[in-house]
C-alpha cells in the first residue's frame, strides 16, 4: 500500500496551522508577551517567526517531502549509513512527552466547557474560581476521566488516516477556531477601558529592548509556537506530492500562526486592562483569571462557554499533529495498522497523563527535576532540550549534510537571492540562535 497523501494543498496546509495554533498560541502567548512587556515583545516575535521560524519550517517540511518518511526514516533516507537518523528520536521522545502532559491540560479546557455548559461557573463557584481550580486538578481521578476523554477524541481523528481524518477534522477545525476567536476580539475591544489593553500589545515600551531576555522569550515562542522540533510538520510534509509549491505554503502557515497568536492577544489583554488584571499573572490567566473576567462581563457565561470551545478546537488540532508523529514511526517500523499503532500510541500517552495528573494531586511531592513538578519537569524536557535539538539536526542536515542544489531543490527555491538568503539562515544563522536558546535554557548562560 503506497503512502497516505493529502487531499488537496489547502487541507495540508489547514492541518498544519492546526498542529501550529494551540494551547501555545492562545494561552502562552498572552502570559509570555504579559511577561515581557507587551508591544516590544510583539515587534520581535513577528520578526524572529519571519527571519527564523519561517525558513525553519520550510526546512522541516521540505525535510519530509523529499524523503517521503516519517521523522527517523527521513534522517536514514537523507543521510545513509550515519547516526543521523538518532537525531529523529528527539521528535519521538518529545511527541510522548509533550502529548502526556498537553493532554492533562487540554482536559482541564474541556473540564471548563462542561461547566459553562450546565451554568456552573457562569457564577463564581462557592470556592471562587482559584479554590474551585485547585480543588479539581487536585482530586484523584476527576481530572483522569477529562484527560481520557481528550485523548479518545485525538486518537479517533489520527486513527480515521490523514485525508478523513486530520484533514477533515482541520478543515472544521480551523475556520471556526479563527470565526469565534474574531467574534471574542471584537467583544472585547467593545468593553471600556480596552484602549489600555491594545495599547500594551500594541505600542512598545523601547526600553524592554535593552533587555536581553525579551530576545530570548520572544525567539523562544516564534520556535515553540510554529510546532518546530518534533517532527509534526515533517511528519506532515512526508504526506504532500511534488506538485505542491512549499515556499508560499509555509509563509501562509507562519502567518496564519501568528494572526492567532495576536488575534488572542486582543481576546485576552483589551479584558485583562478593562478589569484591571495584572497582565503579568502568568499560566493562570486562562483558568483563572479570564473566568472571574467573564462573570463580570454582559452574557460572560456564553463569552466563557465559547472561548473554552475554541480552547478544546485548538488543542485537538495540535494534539493530533503531536500523536501523528509517533504514530507514522511505529507503523513503518513495525508494519502495525493505522487503528492499532493510533491506539496503542495514544494510551500509551495517557498513562503518562495520569502520573502528570496526579502530580497536582497525591504525587505532588515528586519533582523529577529541581523544584518543578512532573508537568513542568515534562515541558522543560521537550521544550528545552528535545525540540531545540531536534531543530537543530534538520537544520543542520539541511545547510550542511545536502548539497546546495539537493536543498534548493527539495525545497522549490531557485539559487536565486531568496535561496541563498533562505540557506544562509538554515547554515548559519538559526543554528546559532537555538544554540543559544538552548544554552541558555539549561543554564549554561545567563541573557
Amino acid at each position: 500500500m503506497g503512502r497516505e497523501k493529502w487531499g488537496t494543498k489547502l487541507g495540508f496546509m489547514l492541518a498544519a496551522m492546526g498542529s501550529a495554533v494551540g494551547l501555545g498560541n492562545i494561552w502562552r502567548f498572552s502570559f509570555v508577551a504579559g511577561n515581557n512587556g507587551g508591544g516590544a515583545f510583539l515587534i520581535l516575535y513577528l520578526l524572529f517567526v519571519l527571519l527564523i521560524g519561517v525558513p525553519l519550517l520550510l526546512t522541516e517540511v521540505s525535510i519530509g517531502r523529499k524523503a517521503e518518511s516519517d521523522v527517523v526514516g527521513s534522517f536514514q533516507k537523507l543521510a545513509p549509513k550515519t547516526p543521523w537518523y538518532l537525531t529523529g528520536f528527539f521528535g519521538v521522545a518529545s511527541a510522548f512527552l509533550i502529548l502526556g502532559f498537553y493532554a492533562v491540560v487540554a482536559g482541564w479546557a474541556i473540564f471548563y466547557f462542561w461547566n459553562y455548559i450546565n451554568g456552573s461557573f457562569f457564577t463564581s463557584p462557592e470556592a471562587g474560581y482559584e479554590g474551585a481550580f485547585g480543588q479539581f486538578i487536585s482530586h484523584t481521578w476527576h481530572p483522569i476521566a477529562w484527560t481520557a476523554l481528550f485523548m479518545i477524541l485525538t486518537i479517533v481523528i489520527v486513527l480515521s488516516g490523514v485525508k478523513k481524518g486530520i484533514e477533515g477534522a482541520n478543515k472544521i477545525f480551523m475556520p471556526l477556531l479563527a470565526l469565534i476567536l474574531i467574534g471574542l476580539a471584537f467583544f472585547s475591544l467593545s468593553l471600556e477601558g480596552a484602549s489600555e489593553g491594545l495599547k500594551f500589545l500594541f505600542q512598545p515600551d523601547w526600553s524592554a529592548f535593552s533587555k536581553p531576555s525579551i530576545y530570548i522569550a520572544a525567539l523562544g515562542q516564534a520556535f515553540f509556537s510554529l510546532s518546530l522540533g518534533m517532527g509534526a510538520m515533517l511528519t506532515y510534509g512526508s504526506y504532500l506530492t511534488k506538485e505542491n509549491k512549499l515556499p508560499s505554503a509555509t509563509l501562509g502557515i507562519g502567518f496564519m500562526d501568528t494572526f492567532f497568536a495576536v488575534i488572542s492577544g486582543v481576546v485576552i489583554f483589551p479584558a485583562v486592562f478593562a478589569f484591571g488584571i495584572d497582565p503579568s499573572s502568568g499560566p493562570p490567566l486562562v483558568f483563572i483569571t479570564l473566568p472571574s473576567i467573564f462573570e463580570q462581563m454582559p452574557f460572560g457565561g456564553i463569552i466563557g462557554l465559547v472561548f473554552f470551545f475554541a480552547l478544546i478546537l485548538a488543542s485537538l488540532s495540535s494534539s493530533v499533529s503531536i500523536l501523528e508523529v509517533p504514530t507514522a514511526y511505529f507503523m513503518r517500523v513495525l508494519g502495525w495498522t493505522r487503528f492499532k499503532t493510533s491506539v496503542l500510541m495514544g494510551s500509551i500517552m495517557f498513562v503518562l497523563g495520569i502520573g502528570v495528573s496526579l502530580g497536582f494531586g497525591i504525587w505532588s511531592g515528586i519533582t523529577p527535576i529541581g523544584d518543578l513538578n512532573i508537568l513542568d519537569s515534562m515541558d522543560y524536557v521537550a521544550s528545552n532540550i528535545l525540540l531545540p535539538l531536534g531543530g537543530l539536526s534538520m537544520a543542520l542536515l539541511m545547510g550542511w549534510r545536502l548539497k546546495k542544489s539537493e536543498a534548493l531543490d527539495a525545497t522549490d527555491l531557485k539559487n536565486g537571492i531568496i535561496g541563498n538568503v533562505w540557506l544562509f539562515i538554515v547554515k548559519y544563522l538559526a543554528p546559532i540562535m537555538i544554540i543559544v536558546i538552548f544554552l541558555n535554557q539549561i543554564g549554561v548562560i545567563s541573557l
